[in-house]
């Protein structure tokens, strides 16, 4: 078996399969404190023992099947973490199962973890609790082995001042007051598909929810709890397309969390769970695409997962593209190729940023001493995609593909691949497309960095208003600038508002006069829309528009979703009326900044210890 170059534990040796976790959350110390019980199958004959992903965590003791055990921490790695070797007082036939019990506590600075002050939430009364183990930071919660080869089922038992709720990546399963502190109260989790340890995740805080479809709760702090169930009203009609196109829902609930401002991503498809950033809380629903790409990751990623971080393409390109194919059954066809075409820009973005020789902006990366959240970027959501796309395209439409689509799920459900396993099957499945499949440069697709060989075809029907009017701006002389008012906006969609911002981002900065008449005319400073405000800001910071420093400044700071936070950063930091101003506001907040965020951003401000 390929090993997975980001983690220390053997699956070919030894398999956990399920997990029973019990533990109490300290807001105290910071800390989660408990017993992890991992039910492992040996694979191999005569086991002696188990190596696990540990970082940062203290283990205080170790049994199997109720034995003590020894157990020893290997050499500590930069960004992998510590080897837990276990020995097992016997050994373990091949197929023989042992319950490893590891009686362990967490650091209060866990980089999966982020514990918030109640001046930090909504509700400013109460602590806040959150996860985030994508890519590989289960680790640093727990002892596990910490790879998307491996999937377990889990139950667990969590502690938590009675005040508040728990919540995980599972179907809820009752709760109870703690026997052993009167303060506290026990919330019981069940999941009983397989899932990869990424996915494993968990939440503490002053929590509410509404029902907003059958299978379908939103969860939020009571002030954002009504404005978060108006947004993503749409979930249960994206929930029934996802099952139309990818096949039957096996999760069982389907909720959403809106979490506190310093969540790192635009959402996280946590099973059962999708945890959201407040960020897409535009008002008027514009934002949703998010939901319909957390929904697809029920199939796409959950259900068939990428075997290393290596080939997360599999997870994210499959993903985009039923979010798309979403989005064109609700809004149609055209919309479907608008979004499309934007994602097209995004990765030219991207790769602008990160240089087309760059070997990240590979489709298949090679992770030997490479941590993935320094690689993580849009490359496999956009490059992935527009192979897709194109194969779409090429062998005979949408409805062809999603054929495909729905038997490459069914083939591999409950499964981890490797991108030779999909090629594999493409071709199987057309059989009889064979000449057409040999014709596409895989190679290139796969292993090239920078731009992919082929461009897809796009209905240009939305995306031409957007092009039309961010070329009157490159193309305006000082003297062309009365010609533009507020009515170049008046037939144009917050989608293509966006779109004309990115085509503007893609070009040399625009004179500092042009940037102050847009504002003058369109006032963009005025709107909240935060995929609006952030290519906004970016395009102001980038014409050496001072005023709009502390802006900037304030939207990298009041919210913390990297794909905002970062370039932001960046743009401030290269730019040189505000560098000093930059890197000092961020050693202010770093503090109270998610931990991996703090972490990209320092190295992207080079302030990295």
């Amino acid at each position: 078996a390929m090993a997975d170059p980001s983690s220390f534990a053997s699956p070919s040796c030894c398999l956990t399969r399920h997990l029973h976790l019990r533990c109490r959350a300290d807001f105290g110390a910071r800390a989660l404190r408990g017993t992890a019980a991992l039910t492992a199958r040996a694979e191999r004959e005569a086991l002696r023992c188990l190596v696990l992903d540990t970082r940062d965590v203290k283990v205080f003791k170790v049994t199997v099947n109720g034995q003590d055990a020894q157990f020893a921490f290997g050499e500590k790695h930069s960004f992998k973490g510590t080897p837990l070797e276990i020995t097992f007082p016997n050994e373990l036939r091949r197929g023989q199962e042992a319950i490893v019990e590891i009686s362990f506590e967490s650091s209060p600075q866990s980089s999966a973890l982020q514990w918030l002050t109640p001046e930090q939430t909504s509700g400013k009364k109460h602590p806040f609790l959150f996860s985030q183990c994508q890519a590989t930071h289960c680790r640093a919660i727990f002892p596990c082995q910490d790879t998307p080869a491996v999937k377990l089922t889990y139950y667990a038992e969590i502690s938590v001042p009675r005040e508040l709720v728990a919540l995980m990546s599972a179907n809820r399963d009752g709760e109870e007051p703690d026997p052993e502190d009167s303060a506290r109260k026990i919330y019981r989790f069940s999941q009983n598909v397989p899932i990869p340890c990424y996915l494993f995740a968990l939440v503490v805080g002053a929590l509410e929810s509404r029902k907003i479809g059958p299978r379908t709760l939103v969860w939020a702090e009571k002030e954002l709890v009504d404005k978060s169930a108006y947004e993503f009203s749409e979930a249960e009609a994206m929930l029934k397309a996802a099952e139309d196109l990818a096949g039957p829902y096996v999760w069982g609930q389907y909720d959403l969390l809106v979490l506190p401002p310093s969540f790192p991503y635009g959402g996280m498809e946590n099973p059962c769970l999708t945890f959201v950033t407040p960020t897409l809380l535009a008002g008027d629903q514009s934002l949703s695409n998010v939901i319909a790409h957390e929904i697809s990751h029920s199939w796409t990623g959950n259900l068939v997962t990428n075997k290393t971080w290596e080939h997360f393409w599999l997870n994210e390109g499959h993903t985009v593209y039923l979010e798309r194919r979403i989005g064109g059954r609700l809004f149609g066809e055209q919309f479907r190729h608008f979004q499309a075409l934007g994602g097209w820009r995004e990765l030219q973005n991207t790769i602008n940023t990160l240089g087309d020789k760059n070997p990240v902006t590979n489709l298949v990366i090679n992770l030997d001493e490479v941590d993935p959240d320094v690689a993580y970027s849009s490359v496999p959501y956009e490059k992935g995609f527009a192979l897709l796309f194109y194969l779409e395209q090429l062998l005979g439409g949408p409805d062809i593909f999603i054929g495909f689509l729905k038997a490459y799920v069914m083939q591999f459900a409950y499964k981890s691949i490797v991108t030779e396993d999909w090629k594999k099957f493409l071709y199987s499945y057309f059989k009889d497309k064979v000449d057409i499949l040999d014709k596409v440069d895989w190679n290139s697709w796969f292993h090239a960095p920078g731009m992919p060989p082929v461009k897809p075809t796009y209905d240009m029907t939305l995306s031409n208003a957007c092009i039309a009017l961010s070329q009157r701006w490159i193309q305006a002389k000082e003297s062309d600038l009365g010609s533009f008012s507020s009515a170049d906006l008046k037939e144009m969609s917050s989608h293509q508002l966006i779109e004309f911002l990115t085509l503007l981002l893609l070009e040399a900065p625009l004179p500092l006069s042009h940037v102050q008449r847009m504002q003058e005319v369109y006032n963009f400073n005025a709107i909240n829309n935060s995929e609006i405000r952030f290519r906004w800001l970016r395009l102001c910071i980038r014409s050496k528009w001072e005023e709009a420093i502390p802006l900037a400044l304030k939207m990298a700071t009041d919210q913390g979703r990297m794909k905002f936070t970062r370039p932001l950063f960046r743009d401030l930091y290269s730019f040189d009326k505000s560098r000093d101003l930059a890197v000092k506001t961020f050693l202010e907040h770093r503090a109270s900044m998610h931990p991996v965020t703090s972490m990209l951003v320092g190295k992207d401000l080079k302030q990295d210890q």
